[in-house]
């Protein structure tokens, strides 16, 4: 007989349905905590990865640049080995690195020069081989780019003894290049003991200076004649070798008069400089055909300094000039030269028109021994220069006042200069 449920009592469940609803509870937390704890691990994860690739970047980068470093550093290494141990042709790409490198890096230079590149390379220059040779001078070049103690090694490995002896054989870049090796060289000249009487250097320059080579490639050179002329210790050994009759032919070139000039410059302070172009033919026409080149202010005052030089206490070189025609040119450029080639023009004015004057401090004009009243060779050549001075100074104003107001004309403000220069250069101011 089955048990009745009075209407007052709740029905409960069988303890099997509730510990299956108990079991699904869990199961579904579980769950739940289970996806909440893999969403969390995912997100770390993520950021994990985010700074592990940002350090795998940085780490790539900086392994580059080792690597980079590395290379040139291998590179360097293997150049360094072909240029002692390896043939003519590994020589050869050697000294192509290595004028890359030195191009590149100040340090790499100083490096290459302790790791004994330089005497190699300064032998390679003796090559018979044009490219070889090309090469390696190249790679001088950028190893002396400034770098004394480079340029100090250069010359104690005898590069100059090195150079070709015939100029013709070179083509026109590898005379270049030469040239600007030795420029870079010349600097040295102040501060060591510069090989230059036992050296093929000065023969190798005067022998680019008079072909028929670049005004660039010459131009290199007389920048070299005039780091040595700065010295003068050199001047023995630059007139030995023909410099000044070279420098003189070179300065009616314009595009190499002024670098030239101002050689001679260094040159003719010296008592032997002085000899050689008072002796010289092209003295003083050369010169005094500069000082009318308008274009060429420095030129002009280069010529001016050199011709004062010259007829300081020397009436021979004096006449000389007279004749060659100074005097007119003289009066123009002290018009319209610019104010150092003006003071110049008018110094040397001075002592041509008044030639008895001996009141003359040192540099300051002619210099001659007082004349004994009576002596009649000495009166006589003072009356002849005399009259010398007065007429070629009449005929040459009168010739060339025309041309100096003309264009005085078209430079404003100098009408005052025009009529003061007239007045001090008169016949009524000359000598009697």
């Amino acid at each position: 007989m089955s048990q009745t449920l009075g209407p007052n009592m709740p029905e409960t469940p069988p303890s099997s349905s509730i510990w299956a609803l108990s079991h699904m509870k869990l199961r579904f937390f579980a769950r739940v905590r289970r996806f909440l704890q893999t969403k969390t691990t995912q997100r770390n994860i993520k950021s994990r990865n985010k700074a592990m690739a940002n350090k795998e970047e940085q780490v790539t980068a900086a392994d580059k640049r080792i690597s980079d470093d590395d290379d040139d550093s291998v590179v360097l290494q293997r150049s360094v080995k072909r240029l002692h141990f390896g043939g003519l042709e590994e020589k050869e790409m050697a000294a192509i690195e290595i004028e890359r490198l030195a191009r590149e890096d100040v340090k790499m230079r100083k490096l290459m020069a302790e790791l004994g590149v330089i005497p190699a390379l300064v032998g390679m220059v003796a090559s018979e081989v044009a490219g070889r040779r090309r090469v390696a001078v190249k790679a001088l070049i950028e190893l002396a780019n400034g770098t004394y103690t480079n340029k100090a090694l250069m010359v104690e490995a005898g590069i100059f003894s090195k150079l070709p002896v015939k100029i013709d054989v070179l083509e026109e870049p590898t005379r270049h290049e030469f040239a600007e090796l030795i420029l870079s060289l010349s600097s040295l000249a102040n501060h060591t003991q510069f090989p230059l009487a036992s050296s093929e250097v000065l023969p190798f320059l005067i022998g680019i200076l008079e072909s028929g080579s670049s005004c660039e490639t010459k131009e290199s050179c007389l920048g070299t004649l005039y780091n040595l002329s700065a010295v003068l210790d050199n001047t023995g050994a630059l007139l030995s070798n023909g410099v000044v009759q070279t420098l003189l032919r070179l300065i009616s070139v314009k595009a190499l008069s002024e670098k030239a000039l101002a050689t001679l410059g260094h040159l003719v302070v010296t008592l032997m400089g002085k000899k050689a172009m008072e002796n010289s033919s092209l003295v003083p026409e050369s010169l005094i055909e500069i000082m009318t080149w308008e274009d060429k202010p420095k030129c002009q005052e280069l010529s001016a300094y050199i011709l004062m030089i010259l007829a300081h206490q020397s009436s021979v070189q004096r006449e000389k000039m007279a004749k060659s025609g100074i005097v007119p040119v003289l009066l123009e450029l002290a018009l319209l030269g610019s104010p150092l080639a003006q003071k110049r023009a008018l110094k040397l004015l001075q002592w041509f028109k008044d030639e008895r004057q001996t009141r003359m401090g040192p540099h300051s004009g002619p210099q001659t021994a007082r004349i004994a009243i009576g002596s009649p060779v000495n009166h006589r050549e003072a009356q002849e220069g005399k009259k010398l001075m007065k007429d070629l100074v009449k005929q040459s104003l009168h010739k060339n006042m025309e041309l100096i107001t003309r264009r005085a004309n078209a430079t404003s403000g100098d009408s005052s200069m025009l009529k003061s220069l007239v007045m001090s250069t008169s016949s009524k101011s000359l000598p009697c």
